[in-house]
């Protein structure tokens, strides 16, 4: 019994003793911010670490809305789950709670870590072999920071401006919205001071490929003036209260914004001749712009690693890519979107019919044969009685969308398009072959195309300039492979009007741009979207008959609807709880 007494007297003695120790009060491996901007860090290591990470707040691209592109959300194309997430913008689903878009709070992390980086960075020291280095560095987490405002504007409209403030709990966080104007200049500000301290575009150090370079700041500064002067925001809201109004767009109408974006324009070319549209036979230079890392059009694009992740997500049903995993065939685009491919020579398909004297014209018997190249490279169509139908191969064989085929086979087993055609673009090149190796997704924020698009569409609008637009279009179109004409004018007639030409650059957007994120907000800048996104989407049923022809029938898929709300995105009920000073947008 003693013995026992003993033993325990030992053991409550221990923990006495052991209870005076002073626990941890923080784990001895956390990164506080004076061991990631520590100036013994001569290599700043840490610091870029930190840095790098503030680049992965950029949006992701590609199907990150519930495994779909934010383009399934226009009339360019549908998912093929009818029920995805994707739907809730065209069948009215989209709430305050249910955004399937919801990019807030997501950009505000992004801003408040950049702000944490710029708080800290004078910490970092400066190694005499390369002075600026710090001064880079604080720009490119401006940059990010200022882009992540501008998708916080063309979602929203203007939003709380932080300025470099790095909030706590104690600060008052009752923040109110700036209006769009403050936006627009601070963003563009902001633009303006970092240019000269990132890399200079022709940059040849491989270990800086994909950080931001001089020209991603003006191409974000020429796309924000652009949305600037467009009719949404120039003055056209759909707001009634004049507060309201200032949060989402200028007062008033003022033709002279579109300058802003020539300007922008000339101060691009001007930074020199690195950057220059991608060439090459059958659309092939259009093609590689989106598998190769790096190109001479790309500007600014999401770093990651090769994978065959598109492939497998989009590529037609009835092929096994990689690890005998069958495509998923999720991105279907619509007819509304391929009948707004003209053809080879540049027309319209309803103004060039095929005939004995226009043997390129349109063949409605043979709907996919003397159209616009790039239309070969961004859809999968049934090819199986295309003219020179091997070069429209995937894996060796014939892409199969007639009914019954291979790939729209009619099983209820497998989850088939619903418009008769698949996406490509994006995809690799996968004529021949019998697997999917990995390839290079990167995606791209901002192109040298986008470039000459918004100048065309600046130049036509500020009046008097039409022929002056028509030269970039004529550049587009040229990269194309569209046919030149007698009067070198690649399809565009002589004298066209501004209305005419408006529509030409409209569409000539939506086709150049496709699945990049732009239809869903240019519909909506144009103040379009309520005839654009109101409507039947359309497929085409092709049909195998006994003697071996096809006949084509256009079928309808579905209705959407848009509402003049959806000019706007809700704000987040989540922050309007947080924050009563942020006033919602209108019809939410």
């Amino acid at each position: 019994m003693k013995k026992a007494i003993l033993i325990y007297i030992f053991l409550f003695s221990l923990m006495a003793v052991q209870s005076c120790k002073k626990f941890e009060a923080e784990p001895k491996d956390l990164d506080t911010y004076d061991i990631i901007f520590d100036p013994a860090d001569l290599n700043a290591v840490r610091a870029q670490e930190f840095l790098n990470n503030i680049y992965t707040f950029l949006p992701a691209g590609f199907a990150r809305v519930g495994g779909d592109f934010l383009d399934a959300a226009t009339d360019d194309a549908v998912s093929i789950v009818p029920t995805a997430s994707i739907t809730y913008y065209t069948n009215g689903i989209v709430s305050v709670v249910n955004n399937p878009d919801q990019y807030f709070s997501n950009a505000y992390f992004g801003i408040r870590q950049a702000n944490i980086f710029l708080a800290n960075s004078s910490k970092i020291p400066v190694p005499a072999s390369n002075p600026t280095r710090t001064k880079r560095f604080n720009a490119e987490a401006r940059f990010i920071r200022a882009f992540l405002y501008f998708q916080l504007l063309q979602r929203y409209g203007g939003v709380p401006l932080v300025a470099d403030n790095v909030f706590t709990l104690n600060d008052n966080l009752q923040l109110k919205r700036n209006t769009f104007e403050e936006c627009v200049n601070y963003i563009a500000s902001e633009c303006d001071a970092i240019k000269p301290d990132l890399y200079p575009d022709n940059d040849s150090n491989a270990n800086n490929f994909g950080r931001v370079v001089q020209g991603a700041a003006v191409a974000l500064k020429c796309r924000l003036y652009l949305y600037a002067a467009s009719p949404l925001f120039n003055g056209g809201g759909i707001e009634g209260d004049t507060e309201l109004k200032k949060l989402t767009g200028y007062l008033t109408t003022d033709l002279t914004r579109w300058q802003k974006v020539i300007d922008a324009v000339t101060e691009f070319k001007a930074l020199g001749s690195y950057y220059a549209l991608q060439t090459g036979t059958a659309a092939s230079g259009y093609r590689n712009i989106f598998i190769n890392k790096k190109n001479s059009e790309v500007i600014f694009a999401k770093q990651s690693a090769n994978n065959f992740d598109i492939e497998n997500g989009n590529a037609p049903v009835g092929y096994v890519g990689f690890a005998a995993i069958a495509g998923g065939g999720r991105t279907n685009p619509t007819q509304n979107f391929v009948d707004a491919f003209t053809t080879i020579n540049g027309k319209p398909i309803s103004q060039d019919i095929k005939s004995p004297t226009n043997p390129n014209g349109y063949d409605p018997a043979s709907p996919y044969a003397n159209r616009d190249p790039r239309f070969y490279v961004t859809v999968f169509f049934s090819n199986a009685n295309t003219p020179s139908a091997a070069n429209y191969n995937w894996l060796n064989r014939a892409v199969e969308t007639f009914e019954g085929g291979k790939d729209k086979p009619n099983n209820n087993l497998i989850t088939q398009t619903r418009t008769g055609y698949y996406l490509r673009k994006f995809l690799g090149n996968f004529v021949t072959g019998t697997t999917y190796s990995q390839q290079s997704h990167n995606f791209i924020y901002f192109r040298y195309a986008e470039i000459l698009l918004n100048n065309a569409e600046a130049l036509n609008e500020i009046g008097g300039r039409t022929e002056d637009a028509v030269k970039e279009i004529i550049e587009i179109r040229k990269r194309a492979g569209i046919n030149a004409g007698t009067d070198a004018r690649y399809g565009i007639p002589a004298g066209i009007a501004q209305n005419a030409l408006r529509d030409l650059i409209r569409n000539e957007r939506r086709i150049e741009l496709s699945f990049e994120e732009h239809r869903f907000f240019d519909v909506r800048r144009w103040k379009i979207a309520n005839t654009e996104l109101t409507k039947t989407l359309t497929g085409m049923k092709i049909t195998k008959e006994a003697n071996g022809s096809f006949t084509h029938e256009i079928v309808p898929v579905v209705s959407i609807n848009f509402q003049d709300k959806l000019y706007h995105n809700p704000l987040p009920y989540d922050e309007t709880v947080k924050n009563s000073a942020l006033r919602q947008n209108l019809g939410w």
